[in-house]
């Protein structure tokens, strides 16, 4: 505890305090625990299918791994899940392995390979706690919501394409390509090897994920419903070796899904591989931090509560930090997860331990039977979710966005598809800047003023006050940054005939930046060659401050520097009148 300078006292807010301690410190009783037993119980079987497609769909065919594919979805769920929720800054956020990783994780296998992933996955955890304990999680609210509309959709996209081979029952001796365009052309080339009973059984699989709600039954999830159908119908007509369908067992072995967690073991680290993980590291920490706040920003919408942002980076890092010793995939917070777990009464981060306990349970009583799972289900389940995060309505509404916002959803969206997210995301961000500045620049006006002028406060009120002749007097409202100091030259360079004294106000000015002072500087240059004085009125405490580390004080006169209007225009008659007797 702090004292101010009154004298009272000031608390200073931890970093790092998960809502958990709110549970373990405060008022917590059976209806709570039993809620959230209730709604963790929920959220397990939602993400048990969820858990399963994400592993098969996050590793390359062929590609060697320490656990079969479905097992990795699996364990990052069980083990992100409990440390996001035990350690995060939401007190109903489930976290796991979500579908925005996908193309990334693909990428970086296919680069790097598995334990390129795990690297990657470490530095991107790293990149989170640093994030949360810097107090960074206000920034990502900034990020232009074009760009995260744009790589949301492409990932969408993106997604839906690597599930075409499992959806359509397309199988090669080969691995189907990982780049759009080529898997496109890889599909018209194997369009003809399509299974058509596997074709059915995705398409009402899909179906039955889509249509399930409307019964009104909440508790059993359509997807589980969907896998569970197709794995007892595949199983009980052997359409395996019948029609040719694909299950998780004869794709990845009898042993797919391990009955209890793995041992702790260290990833192998090449270190050399460092440098060129840089990238994708941070696009898995930036694509981690934006959907675990937006996932908390929509359960404090639900529950009338609020996160702490900060707590929650840092969580998520130690989950990313941790997942890669058990063999586990990049995590984050799920937006369809977390908000099934409010709706079903999840009430603290107990429900989330809970969904992570049940995942656990379900493989030790039940990982034997997942080999009967048919490929064709998880491919629909993946094929949902993709439908259901892509915002294609704004894709619609282009021609009605502003042309700046259009383009940049537009250019994220196909680096996303024909690229990777990797070069989406850092052309991404670059666009947000100069979207950022093109907004700022926008507010900010640089105009002159009259005698009629009112929208002043009184000590800077022009109405009624006489403007010397021979004076010019200009405001500028706003940011004085780098994307409007071109507009001040310009306003100033259409000046024919230059004044004997020129008042800049800048009581309006908020704050300026390096840019900013050079085109002030150039301006007062200018002026000084032909004789001209330079008066600035109304500065701000940081640009003032700007001024003086810069010694522009002594460039422009101290006399020159003025607190209001009025000691403007007396400065200036003192100047026209010094003139004119010479």
């Amino acid at each position: 505890m702090n004292k101010g300078k009154e004298g009272f006292k000031v608390k200073r807010r931890a970093r790092f305090r998960p809502r958990l301690l709110e549970v373990i410190g405060g008022k917590y009783g059976r209806a709570d625990l039993g809620a959230d037993v209730m709604a963790g119980l929920t959220v397990g079987l939602i993400a048990l299918p969820l858990a399963l497609a994400l592993g098969i769909a996050s590793v390359p065919a062929g590609q060697q791994t320490p656990f079969p594919a479905p097992a990795l979805g699996i364990f990052t769920a069980i083990i992100a899940g409990f440390l996001i929720s035990a350690l995060g800054g939401s007190r109903v956020q489930i976290g796991g392995p979500t579908a925005a990783f996908i193309p990334i994780i693909l990428l970086i296998i296919e680069r790097h390979g598995y334990s390129g992933l795990l690297m990657a996955t470490v530095m991107a955890g790293v990149i989170l706690v640093v994030m949360g304990l810097a107090k960074m999680g206000s920034l990502i609210k900034f990020i232009p919501w074009p760009v995260t509309s744009g790589f949301t959709t492409g990932i969408a996209l993106a997604i839906m394409a690597t599930q075409t081979g499992d959806f359509l029952g397309i199988h090669t001796t080969e691995p189907a390509p990982r780049e759009f365009i080529e898997r496109l052309h890889w599909l018209s080339l194997h369009f003809k090897d399509l299974n058509v009973p596997t074709v059915i059984l995705a398409v009402g699989c899909l179906l039955v994920i889509i249509f399930w709600p409307r019964l009104g039954i909440k508790r059993v999830p359509g997807s589980i419903v969907a896998m569970l159908g197709a794995t007892v119908l595949v199983a009980v007509f052997g359409w395996q070796q019948s029609l040719g369908i694909s299950t998780i067992g004869s794709k990845f072995g009898a042993g797919a899904i391990p009955s209890s967690l793995p041992a702790i073991s260290w990833p192998h680290f090449d270190w050399s591989m460092m440098r060129d993980l840089i990238g994708p590291a941070t696009a898995i920490a930036l694509l981690g931090a934006i959907e675990s706040l937006l996932s908390a920003v929509v359960a404090d919408g639900l529950t009338n509560d609020r996160h702490d942002s900060n707590t929650e980076l840092v969580a998520q890092g130690i989950a990313n930090i941790v997942c890669p010793f058990f063999g586990g995939l990049p995590a984050t917070g799920a937006i369809a997860r977390t908000s099934a777990n409010v709706n079903n009464g999840g009430r603290s981060p107990v429900s989330g331990i809970v969904h992570a306990l049940t995942l656990l349970g379900i493989i030790m009583l039940f990982a034997r039977w997942a080999t009967y799972v048919p490929m064709a289900a998880m491919s629909a389940v993946l094929v949902f979710v993709a439908l259901r995060m892509g915002e294609w309505h704004e894709m619609k509404r282009l021609r009605l966005m502003p042309l700046s916002d259009a383009v940049v959803l537009v250019t994220t969206f196909a680096l996303t598809v024909i690229f990777d997210l990797v070069v989406a995301v850092e052309v991404g961000m670059v666009l947000a800047a100069m979207l950022f500045i093109k907004r700022v620049s926008e507010t900010t006006e640089v105009s002159q003023v009259f005698e009629s002028d009112v929208l002043e406060s009184p000590e800077q009120l022009v109405t009624g006050k006489e403007i010397p002749e021979g004076v010019l007097v200009y405001r500028i409202f706003g940011p004085f940054l780098f994307g409007a100091a071109e507009k001040m030259q310009d306003a100033l360079e259409r000046v024919e005939e230059l004044p004997k004294v020129l008042i800049l106000r800048l009581h309006l000015v908020s704050a300026m930046d390096a840019t900013a002072l050079n085109a002030l500087e150039s301006v007062i240059e200018r002026f000084q060659k032909h004789g001209s004085t330079v008066i600035l009125s109304g500065l701000h405490r940081q640009p003032l401050d700007m001024l003086r580390k810069a010694g522009f004080v002594q460039v422009i006169g101290r006399p020159n520097l003025v607190a209001h209007f009025d000691d403007a225009l007396k400065r200036a008659r003192e100047i026209i009148d010094g003139l004119d007797s010479a």
